[in-house]
């Protein structure tokens, strides 16, 4: 089937519900960046995004952004020098602290690292902002989706909207709706949990937290537990307190109650230096938990007509190699080049998608298995210093 042709004669499209002959269900950057580089090459696409609105809610922190994976994608979106404007100077930086806040490590900013950073809602907003209007549907939450034949998908939305699809392609995340379609794999809990929080305005409000962190990115780490964060391009803090726990551990604290969840959180570092315990003293508004899922490692399926996965819907990972938002990019630019490349026969793009697909996710989803231990380890930070180590007598 071309992706470019309505097939509104196919019998399976039943007559009178909206058919759109790409859907791409979710607006992350793995589906932005697909759509993008569809329509460099033609090929119109809808996308359908939960969000009532672009800012209906936060995008989250910095990413480091790789030069074979995200940029790669970027190059392909033909908007590389756009995304160079929108870096964050100085945010190759890196600290790595012992839990007694000693400084074990220590890296700065020349300009000249392969992974420059950029705030996550920039990066989106570049995205969004080189699309047709009227590409994203907004507020339109999937439910479900089905096969109704010759590869042709029925997809039922939460307002009770339905339309169908000759070419359905999850971008939905973790716990995707189109998955199913495909796998019966679901996210497992990792055994870390996140604790998410913001001081703001650094400089000026928490300048011996500023100090602390440093410029870009910042690691704490002792006895399976840690402080991982960033230095915003807004000049806050964003930090993630992590911990190894059980599955229901969050759902033990009250974070309605800011005051309470500090309590909570800092019984685990009671031995932490003091310094590294006021961070999470000083946080500034709620604090938000966020347990931490995977997919296996290996994760494959079978060639489905009209239908297939990309980002965490179809690798989700740990955050421990820094790769999902690269992955994903990556991801929404091969599907969308192999459709222009396989113009009259969607399903051979499609395969030859799947074969890339499949390898890079696994090598990366391990990668990222084998940082979590690395992080998490009882004797960090030394695994972690260990690795850097080796990085340096390789580029010696």
């Amino acid at each position: 089937m071309n992706p470019t042709t309505n097939p509104t004669a196919n019998p399976a499209t039943p007559i009178g519900i909206p058919h759109h002959p790409v859907a791409i269900i979710g607006g992350g950057l793995g589906g932005l960046t697909l759509a993008r580089v569809l329509q460099l090459n033609g090929i119109h696409a809808e996308v359908f995004d939960l969000d009532a609105s672009p800012d209906a809610r936060t995008q989250g922190g910095m990413l480091d952004i790789h030069e074979e994976t995200g940029q790669e994608a970027l190059r392909a979106a033909q908007l590389h020098d756009a995304f160079l404007a929108k870096v964050h100077p100085g945010g190759q930086a890196m600290r790595i602290l012992d839990q007694q806040a000693r400084v074990r490590r220590e890296e700065g900013d020349d300009g000249t690292g392969g992974r420059p950073e950029i705030d996550r809602g920039d990066l989106r907003g570049l995205l969004l902002d080189s699309l047709a209007p009227g590409t994203v549907r907004w507020g339109a939450k999937v439910t479900g989706a089905r096969p109704i034949g010759g590869g042709v998908h029925e997809v039922t939305l939460v307002d009770g909207g339905v339309f169908t699809t000759g070419l359905l392609i999850g971008a939905d995340g973790a716990w995707s709706r189109v998955r199913p379609l495909l796998s019966a794999a679901t996210p497992a809990y990792t055994g870390i949990s996140f604790v998410e929080l913001d001081l703001m305005d650094a400089e000026a409000r928490h300048p011996e937290a500023a100090r602390l962190m440093g410029g870009g990115m910042f690691f704490a780490l002792g006895d399976g537990k840690g402080f991982l964060g960033h230095r915003e391009s807004d000049g806050s803090l964003h930090l993630y307190v992590a911990l190894r726990a059980d599955e229901e551990w969050l759902s033990t604290i009250d974070f309605t109650d800011t005051a309470a969840a500090k309590t909570a959180l800092l019984a685990h570092f009671a031995d932490w230096a003091p310094e590294l315990r006021q961070l999470v003293i000083d946080a500034d508004g709620p604090l938000t938990g966020r347990p931490i899922h995977a997919l296996p490692v290996v994760h494959r399926w079978e060639r489905v007509p009209g239908v297939t996965l990309l980002g965490d819907a179809a690798h989700l990972m740990s955050p421990f190699a820094g790769e999902g938002a690269n992955l994903a990019m990556k991801d929404g630019a091969d599907l969308g080049l192999a459709l222009a490349r396989y113009a009259t026969d969607t399903e051979a793009a499609l395969t030859a998608y799947e074969e890339a697909l499949f390898p890079r996710s696994e090598a990366t989803a391990q990668e990222s298995a084998d940082g979590l231990e690395t992080i998490f380890d009882s004797r960090a930070p030394q695994p972690l210093l260990d690795m850097f180590a080796a990085f340096d007598a390789e580029r010696a």
